[in-house]
């Protein structure tokens, strides 16, 4: 595992000067991905490396996980509370469409989700720019096969340094890097909505996309909820479809 984190390291460096920049950034969210890779991108860039904490109608426990990995890394930060600006942007959206009598309000728990992790990543690249720094991601191989990230919210980054980890990985190499424990022992959420867990959300666990991304033998009901995600999220993984050139 410490070869793959030097590695890691490496190739953050590369990818970084290859693009002219100075260093890099990562959102914090309190959860065991964004740990590593803020361990990770303090490693690769020392003094140039930034983990910015976004609270928007969250969990204050997060905010509290998200500066314990500010202390077990060592990495500067930025503290910018969203709250406002979110609740100022969704409150004219859905009185705009509540006007013209389209307001969808089943649709809106995840309206407003998806709109506050696009409104975080708005402030990375704000913040990103700043500094000359590249975004960093923080999803690992299951949410990529799956989708499971907000297209253009946490899936608008720059690099994805964890993106071939499974879950598991992801925590030997959390352990590896000096992670607080309670951290790699939490359960994974987005912090979507009150009480909400990633793996309550899919339908499957962390350790059965991992098996199946191994291609270890896994129950048929799981198998079909892992395939039917990765089908319906092709978009997500791809550019802007364009049609032929006629």
């Amino acid at each position: 595992m410490e070869h793959k984190i030097e590695k890691l390291v490496e190739w953050l460096r590369l990818k970084v000067k290859e693009a002219g920049s100075n260093g890099a950034i990562v959102g914090i969210s309190g959860g065991l991905d964004s740990a590593v890779v803020t361990h990770l991108i303090k490693r690769a860039f020392p003094t140039n490396s930034l983990g910015l904490i976004m609270p928007c109608k969250s969990n204050p426990k997060d905010q509290e996980d998200a500066l314990k990995v500010v202390n077990s890394s060592g990495i500067d930060h930025l503290l910018i509370d969203l709250t406002e600006a979110h609740q100022t942007l969704f409150t004219q959206l859905e009185r705009t469409l509540t006007e013209r009598g389209t307001w969808n309000d089943k649709a809106s728990k995840l309206g407003d989700a998806n709109t506050r992790a696009r409104l975080r990543m708005t402030t990375l690249y704000a913040v990103a720019n700043n500094f000359g720094y590249l975004v960093v991601g923080t999803d690992n191989a299951a949410e990529w096969h799956t989708g499971y990230f907000t297209k253009y919210g946490d899936g608008g980054v720059d690099l994805v340094p964890l993106v071939h980890l499974t879950k598991g990985e992801v925590r030997e190499m959390a352990k590896e890097l000096g992670v607080p424990t309670d951290l790699i022992t939490k359960a994974p959420s987005a912090g979507l909505w009150e009480g909400q867990t990633d793996e309550d959300e899919m339908g499957t666990t962390y350790d059965m996309i991992d098996q199946y991304l191994i291609g270890q033998p896994i129950p048929d009901k799981d198998r079909l909820i892992i395939e039917r995600l990765h089908n319906q999220s092709h978009h997500k993984r791809e550019l802007a479809a364009a049609p032929p050139k006629f």
